[in-house]
C-alpha cells in the first residue's frame, strides 16, 4: 500500500493556502507567539512593529530563516521525520521539543 503525504502552509493571518507561508516567533510580556506567515503578512507584520523595532533593544540573534531549527532542518523535514517514526505531529504550529530531541538524537547531532 502506498501512501501520500500532502504538506498545505497555511498563512495564519488571512487563512488562505500559501506555499511560501513561514513560522515566525514573537514575543511579547513574556509570551512567545508562533505565527505561520505568507511574504505579504510577515510584511504586514514588519510593518505594524517598525516603529516598536527601530527604538527597542534587541536580547537575542535575530534568525534569518526561522523555519529552521538549532539543527538547521527545516520543520517540514523534521515532521516528515517524526511521521515516518511514528510521532503524532500536526501539519502546523509548533513542533515539540521531544520531537525535536529524538530528531537530533536519531541524526546524531546535539539537540
Amino acid at each position: 500500500m502506498a501512501q501520500k503525504i500532502v504538506t498545505i502552509y497555511t498563512d495564519d493571518l488571512t487563512g488562505e493556502e500559501n506555499p511560501e507561508a513561514a513560522t515566525h516567533i514573537l514575543a511579547l510580556d513574556g509570551v512567545t507567539y508562533e505565527l505561520d506567515l505568507g511574504p505579504d503578512s510577515y510584511d504586514q507584520l514588519l510593518e505594524a512593529m517598525a516603529p516598536f523595532t527601530r527604538v527597542g533593544r534587541k536580547t537575542g540573534k535575530g534568525r534569518k530563516d526561522v523555519r529552521k531549527g538549532a539543527l538547521g532542518e527545516t520543520t517540514a523535514r523534521i515532521r516528515a521525520w517524526a511521521k515516518e517514526n511514528g510521532f503524532a505531529v500536526s501539519e502546523r504550529g509548533r513542533v515539540p521539543a521531544d520531537v525535536h530531541e529524538a530528531f537530533a538524537k536519531a541524526s546524531n547531532r546535539p539537540g
